[in-house]
Parts: C-alpha cells; structure tokens; sequence
C-alpha cells in the first residue's frame, strides 16, 4: 500500500512556505501519498488544492498576533482547526504518519490521538521556541516556562526529529533526549532548479550607484531596527549612493514603515511587504550586498537562515553578526559585524565591500558555489527520506486500543 503523510504547518500557507513545500515535492517524488494541512491568508484563500500531486488544505486563521494576546489567541484557533481538519483528512485520505512543523510547539496534541491507531509523529523542528520567545520579550516568566513544557512534550511524543541544523539536532539529543538514531539533520537550502538569478533592473535601485537587498520576516528579533539604524548611519556619513529595499511581510511591518517615514528615510528605504517570487528575484538578483541584519541573541545563534543560502546561490556577498550557524552557512562569503558596537560595525562592512569590487565578485562565487556542493536542497532529500524510513520501521503490527494507549501514557 502506498505510504501516507500529513503535514502540518502552523504559521505560513504552503506553498508560500518554501520548506515544507520543498518537503512535500520530495516525499511525493518519493512515491508517498502527501496531504499538507496549513492556514489560509490573503494570499492563500482557496480551502483546498491539488498542486503538483499534493493535497493541500487550509484553514481560517485570525490576524497574525503581535503580542501575547495575540499570540494565545492565534495559537488557540490555530490548533482547535488543525484537530478538526486532521479528524477530517484522517476519514477522507487516511495517513500513517504525520508531521508537525513548529512553531508554536503544540502540534503534537493533535498527533496523540493518532498514535492509538498506529499513527507516527514526526516532529520538523523550524525554531527553537522556548528562545524564540526570550528573543521577542527577554523575560522568563509563566508563558516562558509554557514554552519549555510544550518543548518537552514535543520531544517525548516524537518518534522521529528532523533538525533544520545540528545545533538543533543538539538540543533535540541533550535536551530532549531523543536517541541520536532518530535525529536527522534536514537543512533548508534552496531548491537550484527553480531559485536562480535573472537580470538585473537597475531601475530598482532608484538613482543611486549601489543597492543593498534584504528578505525576511518583519519583526522583532530579525532585527529590522538595527537596518534601518544602519541606513540613517550610512546617510550621515554623506553616502548618498546607497539605497535598501527589504522585502517580507510580517507583525512588524505597519510600525517599521512608520518608522521609515518618521526618519525621514524614505529617500533611501524601501519596505515592500510581501510581494511574487519573480520581483524577489529581480530585487536579490539587482542587490550589490545583501544583509541578514538578526540580532545577536541565543535563538539567532542557534538557527539557520534560509536568506543566507538565497543571497549566496545568487553569489551576493553578506553581511551579517558574528552567530555560529550564520557563520557555518556563509564561512567566506560573508563578512561579520560585532556584537558590541552593532549599528557603526555592520555600517562599514557594507560600505566596505560597496567599495571594493573585486572583494564582492570572490565573495559571492564562494558562496555559490558552496550551496552548489553541499547546502542546495538536493543535498537534504536523502536525510528527509531516511527520517521517514525511520518512523516507518518503528510501525508496528495492529495492537489493541487499550495498549496503544497504555503504550502513550507511559
């Protein structure tokens, strides 16, 4: 019988989420039958899809929260619709394993009652939550402590963990406890069949000789204050050559273009939202540098970011702070601002390889071709397709309802 999947992703409509789509394009490939289930938003508003042989549902979801209230109630809707449609998918499609992919880290409620008919969990570890949340209110307190509870139940109801890196793969083993056996380490590069470079538009560059690029998510912890701190840095120095376009969407956005506007930084700051794959490419493929401008804190140290591989498969040079996955990642295709003086240090940076050409063009040809050996998608396929070997090697033979559920009590 052909094998079955759902996965379940909680904070971005897929395909619009480039992982799990990469991860449901292979599984299918692979020979599995694949259902995503995600949530809807104004860009992703059909309830259903079919899309290249994957079934892809999505649920309504209130605005995305931007604080704890709106937190607790986005996480709150989110799981009840994800239990009700996992019920729903289960009767229509049936499958044998599901995963989840974090955050929050609550998805593994819905696997339980799964489990008592065999159902394995498979847990996609995206972010740390417990440093996600100290890196968004730097504070330990009662919801702090829910996160690490939450982590620690994720971990004991998994079967299988796929680590986006191995520091998460660390903490997936030290903190836990999951055998090294069941870890696999799933990076998330870009896919080089459809993420390439296309011409540059010089016109996006608005006048000025050079171009700095960013994307990511608009919010607190990828460090937008600091960019914009470096882009008013840069013009009182009298650099009026330089001009930023970030691109993304997010909880930040709304108060970052006020902030743009109250600076007086529209002449040289661009926030564009969220906007189709093909003017991100035109931006990134324009940029003379492009920056990953993350704070420097726990979570960021411990996370990879997809960016940074986007920015070296196009061969940008980066500048980024000094964090050990970011560091991994790029190695010498980037340079690395300090901790301490942040705004000045990743200022000159830029503008140090704005001014030397040749530095650039040896940059970013390492960096392409880094991702071309070893951190490009096709690297991470046969390590996704051994964790579900994995999980499917621990299905065992029909037990009773009573001993599947003593077996998830334990």
């Amino acid at each position: 019988m052909k094998r079955r999947v759902l996965i379940v992703v909680e904070n971005l409509p897929v395909p619009f989420d480039k992982r799990v789509w990469k991860e449901a394009l292979a599984l299918r490939k692979a020979g599995y039958q694949v259902v995503v289930l995600c949530p809807r938003d104004s860009h992703y508003q059909q309830n259903y899809e079919l899309l290249e042989g994957v079934h892809i549902y999505r649920h309504p979801m209130p605005a995305e929260g931007n604080g704890l209230l709106g937190y607790l109630c986005e996480y709150s809707s989110a799981l009840l619709f994800e239990f009700l449609y996992c019920w729903w998918i289960y009767l229509r499609h049936g499958f044998d394993v599901l995963q989840g992919c974090n955050p929050p880290d609550n998805i593994f409620l819905v696997a339980l009652p799964f489990k008592l008919f065999g159902v394995r969990y498979i847990f996609d570890h995206h972010d740390v939550c417990p440093e996600l949340y100290l890196s968004k209110y730097e504070r330990k307190d009662r919801l702090y402590r829910i996160q690490v509870v939450l982590e620690t139940l994720t971990f004991r109801y998994s079967d299988v963990v796929m680590s986006t890196n191995n520091s998460y793969r660390d903490v997936a083993v030290a903190r836990g406890n999951i055998a090294a056996a069941d870890v696999f380490v799933v990076r998330n590069g870009p896919d080089l069949n459809t993420f390439r470079a296309v011409p540059a538009v010089p016109a996006l560059k608005a006048g000025r000789k050079y171009l700095v690029g960013y994307v990511g998510t608009m919010s607190i912890q990828e460090g937008m204050d600091i960019l914009l701190d470096v882009a008013d840095y840069i013009r009182k120095l009298g650099r009026d050559d330089v001009y930023f376009i970030c691109v993304g969407g997010g909880p930040g956005l709304a108060e970052l273009k006020r902030s743009v506007e109250d600076r007086g930084l529209k002449d040289i700051v661009r926030l564009t939202g969220r906007i189709s794959d093909a003017e991100l490419m035109e931006v990134l493929s324009t940029a003379d540098v492009c920056v990953n401008p993350d704070k420097p804190c726990q979570m960021n140290n411990l996370s990879t970011m997809i960016k940074i591989m986007e920015y070296m498969a196009l061969g940008k040079p980066i500048v980024q702070f000094d964090l050990k996955e970011g560091r991994y990642s790029a190695q010498d295709a980037s340079l690395y601002a300090d901790h301490e003086d942040q705004v000045s240090s990743f200022a000159e940076k830029v503008l140090w390889l704005l001014d030397h050409p040749a530095e650039r063009q040896r940059m970013g040809d390492y960096g392409r071709l880094r991702v071309q050996k070893e951190l490009a998608w096709e690297h991470s396929v046969a390590s996704l397709l051994s964790a579900y070997e994995r999980a499917f090697s621990k299905m065992s033979k029909p037990r009773t309802v009573e001993a599947r559920s003593a077996a998830i009590l334990k």
